[in-house]
């Protein structure tokens, strides 16, 4: 990641993650950008939006296909992720946030040469998932550019390669890298927010929240089936954001960007 180098940095940095069932829907994107506004400091939002681009391929007759939750993207979805992520979706949330009194600024990856990818490589099981990103560094020092100058960056889940190619890259992804080059210059913290509660034992049971959980955790419940599909990669990146050096790393809803799930890598002593 590029190390920020400007000489007046934030104090305080957050970057909250939104997925896509929250921004699809309009009551829930509006209780999360009340939320969003509330935290102090300098922030920077990330979001999804996969389900409105699985809504209109299928409006256009353009197949979507899945492999172990991932989204396979040929040329034709290419086309609708970017309508949808860097168009309908992002500048919605703009417009919403600019109504809320915050001067929100909408990018993607190629915007600002923010974040840089390459194409996902063919699987050892020979999966093909097309125009993937896979994130390879995000530019910190351009974030702190916009943040000093009053601007509040939402970004889309798209990347580029430098080489005038747009790439789908998973949001969760997105936000743990935009967090990790923010690192060098201020206390992170990064909020992963979605329809849940945070990661539960049971997803149909908010009762079940874990509301601590360490990586020698999560790999036993991942092992015994307890957290499965979407949630892994969604961990994996809060564990790698904390070995990045992110200060705070949490998995909540949007009734409460505070609480939730707190992600640790080792189990914090008792007072």
């Amino acid at each position: 990641m590029d190390t920020p180098t400007l000489n007046k940095a934030p104090q305080r940095l957050s970057v909250i993650k939104v997925g896509g069932a929250v921004v699809e829907d309009s009551a829930s994107l509006a209780i999360l950008l009340d939320e969003f506004v509330k935290v102090g400091g300098s922030k920077v939002l990330v979001h999804g939006g996969g389900r409105s681009a699985t809504k209109l391929a299928e409006q256009l007759g353009i197949e979507s296909r899945m492999v172990g939750g991932r989204r396979i993207t040929d040329a034709e979805m290419l086309r609708v992720v970017t309508m949808v992520y860097g168009g309908l979706v992002n500048k919605n949330i703009v417009a919403q946030l600019q109504a809320r009194g915050v001067n929100a600024l909408g990018l993607t990856g190629a915007d600002f040469n923010l974040i840089r990818a390459h194409r996902r490589p063919v699987t050892p099981e020979g999966v093909d998932f097309g125009f993937v990103g896979d994130v390879d560094s995000a530019d910190g020092q351009r974030l702190l550019q916009l943040l000093e100058s009053g601007v509040t960056p939402v970004v889309a889940p798209l990347t580029h390669d430098g080489q005038g190619n747009l790439l789908n890259t998973n949001a969760d992804t997105m936000a743990q890298s935009v967090a990790t080059a923010l690192v060098p210059v201020s206390s992170v913290s990064l909020t992963f927010c979605f329809e849940l509660s945070g990661v539960l034992r049971n997803p149909s049971d908010s009762s079940t929240l874990i509301p601590h959980l360490t990586e020698v955790d999560f790999r036993a419940l991942v092992a015994d089936g307890t957290i499965a599909g979407g949630m892994i990669p969604k961990l994996e990146n809060a564990f790698a954001a904390l070995r990045a050096g992110v200060s705070k790393v949490r998995i909540t809803n949007i009734h409460d960007l505070q609480g939730g799930t707190v992600i640790t890598l080792e189990t914090v002593p008792s007072a």
